[in-house]
């Protein structure tokens, strides 16, 4: 044969290239496929973090709103039923003896806010530090009734938000960063020290929580003052988010291998962070993700961050339960299948 005929038979698969069978065949092949599958499911994650954000976070509705009501309603009934049409039924009022009784449910946050009816101009008390997005809507609402209700509503902040946390972000922000730092760390590590034992890669867990815990509240506490409260309880809330996220995305990296960053993305940031009423207080979020939010790792974070901030009496033991029984559950279950399934997260 001669070497012309040589030549054209190893060209003939390069000329045959642009035949759409033949390119069918190299989309199949294992490599391609699952850059596709990985591509269609980092597009579905995506969509549903807008899709959530956008409904639950962009179109934030009163649903359920605990106000206090000091007085007798039967001296102003149009006010009080005014000011309530306005928020669209959400208000649920709670007789109260007194606005002292009021002032104290709202730092215990049993309620968002209270109705004085007692002799002279009508109050409204409120609480930014509480939910801002709550006293907007309280505070658009007041306006709306002011023009068909004499005299109107005095509004009165009892726990303003301060100029450095003008709108009440920072503990959200924060928290998102936290389990932002725990989840993507342990990927990370699995990627670049794929030899780590599981002693060793607990160890590096303790120490990233620790130390990540201790930066986030450095941050943002005495550096940029955005969060001025108990140091200790930042730090030790903010360490409790970061070993929550690590031990879980651990955990499903050992169950799961490299899909693990799935349920990891939607209890983490598409479900957690939407629920957690850092960015929308939870009376005006869709009463499942207001319920939800309570018992997951974000949510508890941004109440205790909270809470130590402006409520530094009040301080409750639930979201400290909860971040200890999701970082036990999450250690018992990488534990779990590690020695059932001899392997490592690392690996």
């Amino acid at each position: 044969m001669s070497e012309q005929g040589k030549e054209t038979r190893a060209d003939a698969p390069t000329r045959g290239s642009g035949d759409p069978r033949r390119l069918l065949n190299v989309v199949k092949r294992p490599p391609y496929r699952n850059a596709l599958v990985i591509v269609a499911v980092a597009i579905t994650m995506a969509s549903l973090f807008a899709a959530s954000y956008s409904l639950v976070l962009g179109r934030a509705t009163p649903h359920h709103l605990p106000t206090g009501l000091v007085g007798d309603p039967a001296r102003r009934p149009q006010l009080v039923n005014a000011l309530k049409r306005a928020t669209r039924g959400a208000l649920e009022y709670q007789p109260l003896p007194s606005i002292a009784a009021a002032r104290t449910a709202i730092n215990e946050q049993k309620i968002y806010a209270a109705l004085v009816l007692e002799p002279g101009k009508p109050r409204l008390l409120i609480s930014s530090a509480s939910g801002v997005s709550v006293a907007r809507v309280l505070e658009q609402a007041t306006l709306q009734v002011a023009q068909h209700v004499s005299p109107p509503i005095a509004i009165v902040d009892l726990h303003p938000l301060p100029p450095a946390d003008p709108q009440g972000l920072v503990a959200f922000y924060v928290t998102l960063a936290a389990t932002i730092l725990g989840f993507t760390s342990m990927f990370q590590l699995a990627a670049h020290a794929p030899q780590l034992s599981l002693r060793a890669w607990l160890a590096f867990v303790v120490v990233l929580a620790v130390l990540g815990g201790l930066s986030l509240a450095l941050v943002t506490d005495p550096l940029i003052g955005a969060l001025r409260g108990a140091f200790t309880e930042l730090w030790f809330s903010l360490t409790g988010e970061v070993a929550a996220a690590a031990l879980f995305s651990s955990a499903m990296r050992c169950l799961l291998r490299a899909w693990a960053i799935v349920p990891t993305w939607l209890l983490f940031v598409v479900l957690g962070n939407t629920s957690s009423g850092g960015a929308v207080a939870p009376p005006l979020l869709p009463p499942v993700f207001a319920f939800i939010g309570r018992f997951l790792p974000p949510g508890a974070t941004v109440n205790i961050l909270r809470r130590a901030v402006y409520f530094p009496h009040e301080q409750h033991i639930e979201p400290f339960l909860v971040q200890a029984g999701w970082i036990i559950c999450a250690l018992a279950g990488l534990l779990l299948c590690a020695r059932l399934g001899h392997k490592r997260p690392a690996e």
